[in-house]
């Protein structure tokens, strides 16, 4: 244990002593939880819409201000035809045409029918398909409050028909924001990053400066030097998770509605599993470059595989497994049900078995690979 103490002595020096590296475990991710949050939205608002009134008429008046007073349109042009309207949708000036058809408000109030037309520019699919649903729901509202179908339903000149009303309400995020769900996820993939980054770095460095044949000289066992090259930067993400978690609440307002020392718990297991697996890219390494690119690539497969920016349920079968491969799913999973749902340990202990078990897989190949020449 002496040699360990040694070991720990020298990496805490090697940290402090290096400002930039210091800059980028706390400020860094501090900086951008700020920032990223606001940027990641993927809520739909100031949709552009022009629209193609051919009508001119009170009710083609009516349903283009109830559009415009929505909150997520924004109109940017009345062009005179349907064709310089898709040419706006061409040039990226709108976002949607809505085309009213000459006796709109005629057909309406005498046949109770009238089609119009809209054009979705559907380059960005989710925008287009948000942008389209909300358009098709203000145009039902605005027929639902129509003059002729009010009057119509008074004096029952329309058939009785049997109506459902629907009450609904929103769990564990009342207000639907989605900073809430973004948040939480945007704090683990910071950790992430900087803790696989950095430790994939470390035993490279070493390599690189020729440091690394002094120890091999020494009587350290592998798992002794292992261990001394995480524990230092497992305090250090344990640190750079709380301050994140403060982040969180002072400019978010987002506390955790379930146990802070679950959260921790599976916070300290995450992050041995990560040490393990930027060690273990760290051992494989010959240069720092190298150690770069091959963390990058397994990171860009978190981020991407980690249900952060789509849900894991709308993969398909075969990159759901793949899914469940990376321990970033399982943390994040848990981190939105804990702090957003207030889940307890009997509805996570799933996920900390297979942390567990990424923590003992990596570090065994970290200790394993390691090759020590003495």
């Amino acid at each position: 244990m002496e040699v360990l103490r040694f070991i720990l002595q020298k990496e805490f020096r090697q940290i402090f002593r290096d400002k930039i590296i210091l800059a980028m475990m706390f400020v860094m991710p501090t900086v951008q939880l700020i920032i990223m949050p606001f940027a990641a939205n993927f809520e739909v608002k100031n949709i552009n819409i022009a629209y193609v009134d051919n009508d001119h008429s009170s009710y083609s008046r009516t349903l283009i201000n109830k559009i415009a007073s929505s909150g997520y349109f924004k109109i940017v042009g009345s062009p005179l035809s349907y064709k310089v309207g898709l040419e706006m949708i061409e040039k990226g000036d709108a976002d949607l045409v809505l085309e009213i058809p000459a006796g709109f408000e005629r057909n309406l109030v005498r046949e109770g029918t009238q089609q119009v037309n809209i054009a979705v520019d559907a380059i960005n699919g989710t925008k287009s398909s948000l942008g389209g649903a909300y358009l098709t729901s203000v145009i039902t509202d605005f027929n639902g409050g129509l003059d002729v179908n009010i009057k119509a339903a008074k004096t029952g000149i329309s058939e009785q028909v049997a109506t459902v009303k629907i009450a609904n309400s929103n769990w564990y995020n009342p207000k639907a924001e989605y900073k809430y769900y973004m948040v939480p996820g945007i704090l683990v993939l910071l950790l992430t990053m900087i803790g696989g980054f950095i430790t994939a770095l470390n035993i490279v460095k070493e390599k690189e400066i020729g440091t690394i044949e002094q120890i091999n000289v020494t009587p350290i066992k592998k798992w002794q030097f292992i261990l001394g090259k995480l524990i230092p930067f497992w305090i250090v993400g344990m640190i750079v998770f709380t301050v994140g978690m403060i982040v969180m609440y002072i400019v978010y307002g987002i506390f955790p509605q379930g146990s802070l020392l679950l959260l921790y718990l599976f916070a300290a297991v995450y992050l041995i599993a990560l040490l393990g697996l930027g060690l273990f890219i760290s051992t494989l390494a010959d240069t720092q470059l190298q150690a770069m690119f091959i963390a990058y690539f397994f990171m860009m497969v978190f981020m991407l595989m980690s249900g952060f920016f789509t849900s894991t349920d709308s993969m398909p079968a075969w990159a759901r497994a793949i899914s469940q491969c990376t321990p970033v799913t399982h943390f994040i999973s848990v981190v939105r049900l804990i702090v957003l749902k207030g889940s307890g340990f009997q509805e996570v202990k799933k996920e900390l078995v297979y942390l567990i078990g990424f923590a003992l897989l990596l570090n065994g190949l970290a200790i394993y690979n390691y090759r020590k020449t003495v």
